[in-house]
């Protein structure tokens, strides 16, 4: 089996959704946070918190491991450096949030909002399918495979039929990832480690994949019209015909295919 943790992630999302409102309210939540500190966070651990309104605040100090966060309006309010895992985030609104060095492992994210989010540094194992990541900051994000740690099979990330258009991908790894028809149409892939990937039906016209490494992935009808090709790595790829647009796409003399 592959992507076992997907299993994990669907026990623990079966768990919670044996209740029914949620364990707190936001005055509360504000209160806790309040007194908190990196000493003493705010103790927000297993808590059920669907559907609750939680924008614009700052849960650096506060323990939010395993909670359940389903449609609720995270809106931005600042996670920078929290441990998510586990956590349930479906249909979860992040949009400009701050996820700066977050680590999301083991958590269904499906159709949740992380427009405009800010995900430099973070390190995601998830599944986003469904997702709107338009214009989201994933510079330096380390959401690729750790082919050393892997003792339930392989877990990667799923980004199949995901907005990613305008995202800055910049030096992110997203090695080996799923993102089957998703839209990155106008997104910076400027260095980003993207072999292994699964593009197969995906969007890149426009994107600019200047030094991007492709080696091995999947690319059958990927639409690479108007994409900025220069220096970028297609090792592997030896059928070009199943790719769309490479003939209107910028600086393909200078893309290495071996």
């Amino acid at each position: 089996m592959t992507i076992r943790f997907y299993w994990l992630a669907a026990l623990v999302s079966l768990t919670c959704m044996s209740a029914s409102a949620a364990d707190l309210d936001r005055s509360t939540i504000e209160q806790r946070l309040a007194k908190a500190d990196k000493t003493h966070p705010a103790d927000l651990r297993r808590k059920n918190l669907t559907d609750l309104d939680l924008s614009n605040l700052d849960f650096r100090n506060a323990d939010l491991w395993g909670s359940d966060l389903r449609r609720a309006n995270l809106s931005g309010s600042n996670l920078s450096g929290l441990n998510l895992d586990l956590t349930v985030m479906s249909k979860i609104n992040l949009s400009r949030a701050n996820l700066s060095n977050s680590s999301i492992f083991g958590v269904h994210m499906g159709s949740a909002d992380l427009s405009y989010a800010n995900l430099t540094g973070s390190r995601f194992i998830a599944n986003l399918d469904r997702s709107n990541l338009s214009h989201a900051n994933l510079s330096h994000a380390q959401w690729g495979v750790d082919m050393k740690n892997q003792p339930m099979g392989l877990m990667r990330v799923s980004l199949n039929n995901v907005n990613l258009s305008g995202a800055n991908l910049e030096s992110a790894d997203l090695n080996r990832a799923l993102m089957r028809h998703s839209n990155l149409a106008g997104a910076n892939l400027h260095n980003a480690m993207l072999f292994g990937v699964d593009f197969s039906g995906a969007d890149l016209t426009n994107a600019n994949l200047t030094g991007a490494d492709l080696s091995g992935s999947k690319l059958e009808d990927a639409d690479f019209t108007g994409a900025d090709l220069k220096g970028t790595r297609f090792s592997g790829i030896t059928d070009k015909s199943t790719i769309k647009g490479l003939e209107s796409s910028k600086n393909l003399s200078s893309a290495i295919f071996e």
